[in-house]
């Protein structure tokens, strides 16, 4: 099982330096997400979601600016369908409904959405746009949507290009903690 880890890491070397409309990359957003998840004192399954919550970007074959195109690369849900054959509902769930979960805070939140990047905006009308009431109601009744509300914040974020670049492989450890079998 510990294959994958090596897999992820080689898929952050090949394509981790995409930034996907953001001003930072994949890897460095990656990281940073992970560190906070660490910061906050979560354990080794909220760190390899936040790690991995936007490894689906780097899975799929469409260009890093699908969302400029009008695209909705669904990449919670690529990430979410690879990773699930490795790691437990704690990792993936959160990544999977990580995207929900902005949808979510936009709804309940009315001063979140202007915190969106501009990135994260154009994506949230490709993605659904904020949920309404019966889509909250069922969010809120899903095990993991706490946690993908934890994940979102640390999505929103983890964007900071000022931080120098910490290596993706001092989160190894969180990862293999964090595999099933």
């Amino acid at each position: 099982m510990l294959h994958v880890i090596d897999e992820v890491f080689r898929l952050f070397d090949a394509k981790g330096d995409l930034n996907y409309g953001e001003d930072v990359t994949q890897r460095q957003h990656a990281v940073q997400c992970a560190a906070l998840a660490q910061r906050d004192g979560f354990g080794p399954q909220m760190i390899a979601a936040a790690l991995l919550h936007d490894i689906g970007h780097l899975l799929t074959e469409l260009a890093e600016d699908a969302a400029e195109h009008g695209i909705d690369d669904v990449h919670e849900d690529v990430g979410e369908r690879w990773l699930k054959r490795y790691f437990p509902d704690q990792v993936t769930e959160p990544i999977r409904l990580h995207v929900a979960a902005k949808r979510y805070l936009c709804a309940v939140e009315p001063e979140y959405r202007a915190k969106l990047t501009e990135a994260s905006d154009r994506s949230l009308m490709l993605q659904g746009g904020p949920m309404s009431e019966q889509e909250i109601a069922e969010f809120e009744a899903l095990p993991h949507s706490e946690a993908a509300v934890q994940l979102r914040r640390y999505d929103d974020e983890g964007k900071d290009t000022t931080l120098a670049e910490t290596p993706i492989e001092q989160f190894r450890a969180a990862l293999e903690q964090s595999i099933t079998g």
